[in-house]
């Protein structure tokens, strides 16, 4: 499973909306907690197409880094760095060129040789 979350990693950073999805299963789920709650889910592919579209302009350069990764039953389990630089200016502050760095942690299921689920976690 790792070489499949590198290669869907290596697709985030560069923003490749079509290699990302080409390392998910048609069933996938994402989900993205911020401080322990569940703020964004996904069902299907089609609905992440959408998600990793209208959200890829909102940094001119992102980049997340494995700090750590180790899999049990099942599930990777990474530790990520994101960084990134804002492309817009945001209704909560943010403006266009606010850098931001956070650590994170990931993770990842497999079905058929495809990401089924991803959850992302921040602070």
């Amino acid at each position: 499973m790792r070489a499949l979350i590198d290669r869907y990693i290596d697709a985030y950073n560069r923003k490749d909306v079509e290699a990302m999805l080409g390392t998910m299963h048609r069933e996938v789920v994402f989900e993205n907690y911020s401080a322990g709650m569940l703020g964004l889910r996904t069902l299907g592919i089609e609905e992440l197409r959408h998600l990793a579209e209208s959200s890829r302009h909102l940094f001119s350069v992102r980049r997340q880094t494995i700090t750590a990764y180790h899999q049990d039953a099942g599930t990777a389990h990474v530790q990520v760095f994101f960084e990134g630089t804002f492309a817009v200016d945001l209704p909560n502050g943010v403006r266009a060129g606010q850098v931001i760095a956070m650590p994170g942690r990931s993770e990842f299921r497999e079905r058929d040789g495809l990401l089924v689920y991803i959850a992302d976690y921040s602070e």
